[in-house]
Parts: structure tokens; sequence; C-alpha cells
């Protein structure tokens, strides 16, 4: 069963079965409908003309929108309804009204300590602006007083994460894409179980079709039976295409409102590479923070708890009073982006971190599956002289996304952009660094699917120490990685200039 949803569930396969449909339909013509045929053809047309001028009027971006706009032009029949099924027209209500009704909770718990906010802008105000952008569309306030550690790998994080969890008095949350049986996940749960009977408070998000392929079914019952709180998140239900959208990806991890935890890293062996399932290694990054700023996942993990559950807990008996600061040391701000609303968090903050380069923008991502204003961006950012490098991995997880990748390399090469593919194996790290002054480590993709469709999280920081880590992570990665040239280009002109140009016709679909 697991292996048939695996398929059934891709994407491509999806689009593929309406293809299929499309082309059956002309032939249940003659053997079924006869003189129905017209009048249902028709019917189906109207949808995809309705669709096509809907997303005409719709808001938004207008690369998006032309991206759907051409997959339902070459199939007239079944264009339409591939839309409504896959293309996030629907927010599923049960989500959309949770969070309505949480979001002014979440506002009252975030406020801006305002004399942060203007010892920030009298030292920047251009980084006092993105921080306030931050503020006001994703309700995270920026925050002092918080220590940030960055981790190269996935094994290093989990180390210091099953420290953390054994020193845990009050609470533990934890809020994952994925998790999957093996030594990480069941290493966790052992303290896990033993922090509950010691009286732990513990709670486990997380998200269904994320771990779908990994976990038994109903294992959330299971993990509640153990004294855990647990939520399947956006639980799958077959064939329904809604399922497929407004994932949870967000990796989070709360222990007693002290310590926080975020990056690319999920709870599955091949993330401290005991599997090894694309290349020799995986490579990943994840941030540990400790101090005030950590009250932002702690009410963000609430918030997602609160919509799952439909319940309104007192977010403050969560929340930790810092008796002895932590020294100052530079800006430290945690955030969150959902899909439904229209504000699209994550790509912006990205934006105005490229916009905003002087000397070097340095990027770590598995898929660079861009808008029209993102390639633009990165482009411009090299034409006025920045030190624009990327990387991406030397092995794909999923093909059609790895092509559809490498498309994108020719036209920010002739800009200037420095493309690097990973050598060593798959990297799943989502980091943006510039200037020796900002960073952002957390869930968010270079794709379609972390702009628009999911729920993520980051933190966004400003002269922290650890930014130094960084870059010397970025530096090393550099040297033991492939750059691209035009020449690769050229010898892959069938991958880079054929399929993966094919494929942007359906980039919303990947």
């Amino acid at each position: 069963m697991r292996k048939f949803l695996h398929y059934a569930l891709n994407r491509l396969v999806i689009t593929a079965f309406i293809v299929i449909l499309q082309v059956a339909f002309f032939m249940m013509e003659i053997v079924v409908w006869g003189n129905y045929y017209v009048e249902i053809a028709m019917a189906l047309r109207l949808i995809s003309f309705g669709v096509i001028i809907a997303l005409i009027l719709k808001q938004g971006n207008p690369a998006v929108k032309m991206a759907w706009i051409v997959p339902i032009l070459l199939f007239p029949l079944f264009g339409g309804v591939m839309y409504l099924a896959l293309g996030h027209v629907f927010h599923p209500k049960r989500l959309y009204m949770a969070m309505e009704h949480t979001g002014e909770l979440v506002r009252s718990n975030l406020q801006q300590d305002a004399q942060v906010m203007e010892r920030l802008r009298a030292a920047d105000p251009g980084i006092a602006n993105q921080c306030d952008y931050i503020l006001r569309y994703a309700n995270t306030p920026a925050w002092e007083h918080t220590r940030a550690d960055y981790y190269p790998e996935g094994f290093p994080w989990w180390k210091q994460l099953l420290k953390d969890l054994e020193q845990a008095e009050r609470f533990i949350f934890l809020e994952f894409f994925i998790v999957g049986e093996g030594t990480m996940w069941d290493t966790v749960l052992e303290i896990l179980e033993r922090k509950v009977r010691a009286g732990v408070e513990v709670r486990l998000i997380y998200d269904d079709v994320g771990s779908v392929f990994l976990l038994p079914k109903e294992y959330n019952e299971m993990i509640e039976k153990k004294g855990i709180k647990c939520v399947a998140f956006n639980r799958l239900v077959p064939f329904l295409a809604l399922v497929l959208n407004n994932r949870d990806h967000r990796k989070i991890v709360v222990i007693d409102g002290k310590v926080g935890y975020t990056g690319g890293i999920n709870m599955s062996d091949e993330y401290i590479n005991y599997k090894r399932t694309h290349g020799d290694h995986w490579k990943d990054a994840g941030i540990r923070i400790e101090g005030e700023a950590v009250w932002n996942f702690t009410v963000m993990f609430l918030q997602m708890w609160n919509m799952s559950r439909h319940t309104e807990e007192y977010y403050g008996r969560y929340r930790h009073q810092f008796v002895d600061r932590l020294a100052a040391e530079g800006i430290v701000q945690p955030y969150m982006d959902t899909p439904l609303d229209e504000e699209t968090v994550g790509e912006n903050v990205y934006l105005n971190m490229i916009g905003a380069a002087r000397k070097y923008l340095y990027i770590f991502t598995p898929y660079l599956v861009t808008d029209n204003e993102m390639h633009t961006a990165l482009k411009l950012a090299a034409k006025r002289g920045v030190d624009v490098r990327i990387v991406t991995p030397g092995t794909p997880d999923k093909k059609t996304i790895y092509w559809l990748t490498q498309s994108n390399y020719q036209s920010l090469i002739e800009a200037g952009v420095r493309i690097y593919q990973y050598t060593p194996g798959f990297i799943h790290s989502k980091c943006v660094l510039s200037d020796d002054e900002t960073a952002v480590v957390g869930t968010i993709n270079f794709d379609y699917r972390s702009f628009y469709h999911h729920f993520e999280c980051g933190v966004f920081l400003y002269r922290a120490s650890m930014i130094r880590d960084l870059k010397r992570d970025m530096e090393e990665t550099f040297a033991v990685s492939q750059q691209i040239t035009l020449e690769w280009c050229k010898k892959k002109f069938v991958k880079t200039n054929v399929i993966g140009p094919f494929l942007k016709l359906f980039s919303p679909l990947l």
C-alpha cells in the first residue's frame, strides 16, 4: 500500500493520469457517452475557460499564473479540473478558519520590544526595515539576548538535541515534516518516554503526507498511548487532492521555553547519514537558539497545535522567564510563513536580502525552482557586482526537480552568478548569507512549494556570532563542490535546454 501511495501521490503521476484521462475521454464518446459527449466536453471546456479568466483577474505572481494557464490551454478538457485539484485554489476550510481564529492570540503574545527596534534602526535602518517587515507580516518580533549556534551537519545537531532533551524539566515540543522509524527517531523517542514518566509534558506534530511512507498507520494514536500528545497534521485522505496541499514543512523543537531548534533536518536516519539514500553523503544545516527569541518558536508551535486540535490554550504558562539575560549578540528573529494568506514572507525575506547585498550573497538550497522575480533579483545582484554563489545538489533526490534546477543555470551564469553542485552527495540545507552581517537558516527552499504552498519557518540573524560559522561552512562547501560552467551547460544541452524548459511549463505541479 505504501509503495502504491508513493507513486499515486506524486504530482507528475496525477498530471499524467489527467492527460491520459483526456485521451480516454475521446474514446468514450464512441463506446459510452454517444450524444452526451458534446455537452460534457462543453461543460469541461467552460470550466477551463472560467479558471483561465479567474487566474487573469486574480492577484498574485504573474509567472505562477502563466505556469498554470499554459497547461490548461494544452489540455482544455481537463486542464481546469487539474487546476481545481492541484492549484491550491481552495485551502482546507478547517485550516483557514483555525488560522484566523488563532491569529489574534498569536499577535497578542508576540509583542516587539520598542527599544530593540530603536537601537536597530539607529545601527542600520535597512536591517530595521527587514525586521519590521517580518514583524508586520509574520507576526514575530526581533530579539536581543539570544545565543545562536550553527550546525553544518545533521549528526552534531542531533547529538546536541539529545543532550538538551535529557535536561528538559517542564515541556518538550517537537514539530517535523518527516518522522521516520530508525536510530535517529527511536533514540529521541526513548528519551521522550522517560521524560513523560518523569512528569514532563511532551507534544509532537508530524506531517501526515511527509511521514506516510515511514510510519505505521495511525502512528499518532500509538504515540498517544505512550503519554505523548500527538497530532498527524492535515491527515492524508487518498485521492483527494487537497491533502497534497498546505503541508507542514516546518522543523521546530522547543525545550522548556529556553532552547529552540530549526533547520532542514527531519527525524529520519538519512539526515544523520545513518542511511544512504542520495549519494555518499547527506549534508544539511540546523540552528540552535537559546534565550528570549525562543518565545517566537513556542508561540509558533502552540498556534499550529491549537489549529490542529481546535483548542485555545494559555500561551503564557509556557513562556520562560529569564532571570539572567544572555549578553546581547546581534539580532535573532525566528519567523514563520503560512500559505493561508497572500503574503509570501519566505520568498520576500530572501528577496530583501538579495536586494540589500553589497559584497556577497551565498546560498544553499536543494531545489532552485524560481519564479521570475527571484530569478531576476539573483541576476541583478550579480550584474551590480555582488559575488552571488549558489550551491545545489550534485546527486538528485527527485530527477524532475533536478533537471528543472539545472535548467536555470545557464541564464544565471551568463549574468555572473556562480553555481556549484555539491559533489559528495545531496545537500538539503536552506541557508542564505550576506556581507558577514545577515543570514537565514531554516526550512524554506527556493521553490514554489516553499514559497507558496507550505507552512515554513526560519531564523533571520543580524550580526550574530554564528554567522562566522555559517560562512566557514559555506567556503568549505564551495571547495568540495563542482563549479558549473557554460561549457558544462552546453554538454548537458538536452536536460538544461530542452527537458528543463519544458518542465517549467508544469513547475507549479512539481
